[in-house]
């Protein structure tokens, strides 16, 4: 009798964990057949182009391995990350513009800073703290151009405006800036008894690698400055072919090329320029001499 009890008193309980259970389960199939996953289906389906592309990759990869170049295994692995990178950001991207909100739009740019500043700090190594000083130069010369491209309303204050060409400027500044530092420190280094002869004759840092710097920004410079000479005769840019591709006018496509180039003029010249004057201070010591252990190095 009491086992009977005991099975009475408890099957109230399993039928409502029961009815509980069921209700979980229907919750979430219905939460499943609610959820529109095309934009997954159409992701999957444009990947498709981009997979049969990576034929071409596999061709470099077969004639580095019968030149014994030993650069297949990075071009693999530098085609499959730029896969996954590029994919994080489209997902990234689209979340940014369907909230269209000035913070994010902030925040992308910074980020793009941070990654630009970092990697060119890496070219210019021996550079002391170059990272920072990269970053602070590639900060500063984009971010005026920028400034005068919303002033001049050449572009709305919108994520599609203003992300991918921000991305256009921080990359060229950040080319741009790494060969100026790098080649600044390497011009310095070879040429020590010029620049010492002229400190020990009173020159300022700055009169003293006149040369070394004038040098440097050149060369740094001299490819923008090409491309720029050479668009449209030898090369279609990127935002020029993607306005063409996408259905827009050859004419209405120039025009917007011409608005970039000229901005990545203005923002890689900003940015090498800056780097030069953040670098004297770690070449020099307070006695305007030269600081050795940053030239020491190879």
């Amino acid at each position: 009798m009491a086992s009977l009890l005991s099975t009475t008193t408890q099957t109230p309980a399993n039928h409502t964990n029961m009815y509980a259970d069921q209700v979980l389960l229907l919750s979430f199939s219905e939460l499943l057949a609610n959820m529109d996953l095309t934009w997954m289906a159409d992701f999957l389906k444009g990947m498709v182009k981009p997979l049969a592309a990576t034929v071409v990759v596999l061709l470099a990869v077969a004639l580095s391995f019968m030149q014994k170049l030993g650069l297949g295994g990075e071009m693999i692995y530098s085609i499959a990350r730029a896969f996954v990178q590029l994919s994080i950001i489209g997902f990234v991207l689209q979340f940014i513009f369907t909230r269209d909100n000035a913070a994010w739009i902030i925040l992308a740019y910074l980020f793009m800073v941070t990654v630009a500043g970092y990697t060119a700090g890496q070219r210019a190594k021996h550079v002391p703290r170059g990272k920072y000083v990269a970053g602070a130069s590639i900060l500063a010369g984009t971010s005026v151009t920028m400034l005068l491209l919303i002033l001049l309303r050449v572009f709305p204050f919108t994520p599609r405006y203003i992300i991918p060409v921000a991305g256009m400027m921080v990359g060229n500044s950040m080319t741009v800036t790494g060969v100026t530092m790098k080649r600044l420190r390497d011009d310095i280094r070879t040429q020590m008894n010029l620049v010492e002869t002229a400190l020990a004759l009173g020159a300022t840092p700055r009169q003293a690698t006149l040369q070394q710097v004038k040098r440097a920004l050149v060369i740094s410079l001299s490819p923008v400055l090409d491309n720029a000479k050479t668009v449209g005769l030898i090369s279609l840019p990127g935002a020029m072919t993607g306005l063409i591709m996408g259905g827009a006018s050859p004419l209405e496509a120039i025009q917007l090329q011409i608005v970039v180039m000229n901005f990545l003029i203005g923002a890689s010249t900003v940015s090498s320029i800056l780097s030069t004057y953040l670098c004297w201070p770690a070449f020099f010591t307070k006695a305007y001499q030269l600081e050795t252990k940053v030239f020491s190095s190879e």
